[in-house]
């Protein structure tokens, strides 16, 4: 009872604190996020990140899968499940300026990342809700211009809150709906600095507060008494998005420093989501190996994202895709401690929407982690270690490599469990 009270008032605290979290919690510093929305999350656990990402066919009554909401019905009649994560980030960039000269940064960032929780609702039907990061944006730089120099900075991001439902109609199929609020603010600051004294700053922000939706379906097939193979599908719909957008300039050198509103427009028609497809396929033998292949696909060269001074431009994007493999195995469920620990592997390969000068952005990375059970009950406490490499292509433009260190918490109750009296 006392560890149902402590994760009901861990789970309270962190959905109060989670949306400020959640915008400026960065997974270290990219001026690729200056583009666009940022850098888009796919909504993976710590457990999900240690197996290269993968989610779409996984379909476990342990964990919360987000990525699929079919998933939810796997889970039994007398589960709880509260999941909690955490990251840590350094950032190695380097840059090649137009005299050859070579420069090399570092960065820190992390936080707390997405709190989720799921429980049965009746028989073959299973409920999830939590919050997690759509995009996130964090970078800071400078460089000289003509006639002094110029720093630009970026903050914020977009979250999504959710509540997800999933039914398995008849044996081997599910099919489930995520239905959340998306919001948050990008915020993207240039301070220019003249020779002659002179400071401006001119920001643009765009707000987003409008609905999100992801639809997903899962059949599970067993080949025979150890193997199981099971196919996984999603979708979320593209739309318009509903908010404002404006340009600030601010005049540095002024006592009062009163804004001037250079820009401003309603997000409706000018700024859109394109439609977003997830496929996999996962294969289980007994309760010791799982390994899945995912494929994601979203033709973001459609999508609308106008400069907020001048409607008539407007940002190029790439059609994202990206590829994802992952496995965990664990030796023994009821063994010793080192046999009932779960270990994990994985990597990704992605072709990221941001475009930069005709340039695509490349990104791959290969993952590992281990699945610590706690002393009593099912509690698991997940471990992962991430290695991502991020570049322009075919110009490399900037080169970074992250190190992500996560940390997740997956509580595992039985909570609606009934003692019999003998």
């Amino acid at each position: 009872m006392n560890l149902r009270k402590s994760i009901i008032t861990a789970a309270m605290s962190a959905a109060c604190l989670l949306p400020s979290l959640c915008a400026s919690a960065q997974e270290g510093m990219t001026p690729y996020s200056k583009y666009g929305y940022g850098i888009l999350n796919d909504q993976a656990t710590s457990a999900q990140r240690s197996m290269g990402g993968v989610g779409y066919a996984m379909a476990s009554g342990r964990q919360v899968n987000v990525m699929n909401p079919a998933s939810y019905a796997a889970i039994d009649s007398i589960t709880f499940l509260f999941d909690m994560g955490i990251t840590m980030s350094k950032l190695w960039s380097s840059e090649t300026d137009t005299q050859g000269a070579r420069h090399n940064e570092q960065e820190f960032g992390g936080g707390l990342n997405y709190v989720t929780m799921q429980f049965p609702v009746a028989k073959n039907m299973g409920m999830a809700l939590g919050l997690v990061p759509f995009s996130s944006v964090g970078y800071s730089f400078s460089n000289s211009i003509s006639n002094g120099s110029e720093a630009r900075s970026g903050e914020g991001g977009l979250n999504w809150l959710f509540a997800g439902y999933s039914i398995r109609p008849v044996k081997g199929l599910s099919a489930g709906v995520n239905f959340g609020y998306l919001f948050g603010t990008v915020i993207n600051d240039t301070y220019v600095y003249t020779n002659n004294g002179s400071q401006t700053l001119f920001e643009t922000q765009v707000e987003v507060r409008d609905y999100h939706l992801q639809f997903g379906i899962q059949y599970g097939y067993d080949i025979n008494r150890d193997n199981r193979v099971t196919a996984g599908l999603t979708f979320s719909p593209g739309k318009t998005l509903l908010g404002h957008a404006w340009g600030l300039n601010y005049d540095m050198t002024q006592t009062s420093n009163k804004a001037d509103t250079v820009g401003y427009t309603s997000l409706r028609h000018k700024y859109t989501l394109p439609a977003v497809w997830g496929a996999g396929i996962n294969w289980q033998w007994r309760e010791k190996l799982m390994a899945e292949v995912d494929f994601t696909y979203s033709p973001w060269s459609d999508a609308k994202f106008p400069d907020i001074d001048s409607e008539k431009q407007t940002l190029e994007f790439s059609d994202r895709w990206k590829l994802a493999v992952g496995a965990q195995y664990t030796p023994k469920s009821r063994g010793s401690y080192l046999q009932r620990v779960t270990y994990r592997g994985g990597g990704f390969y992605e072709n990221s929407y941001i475009k930069v000068l005709g340039n695509t952005i490349k990104e791959y990375g290969a993952s590992i982690g281990l699945g610590l059970p706690a002393p009593a009950g099912k509690t698991l406490i997940n471990f992962g270690v991430e290695w991502r490499h991020r570049q322009a292509s075919p110009n490399s433009l900037i080169k970074e490599d992250y190190i992500n260190i996560t940390l997740g918490i997956n509580f595992n109750e039985r909570w609606f469990y009934k003692n019999k009296i003998r």
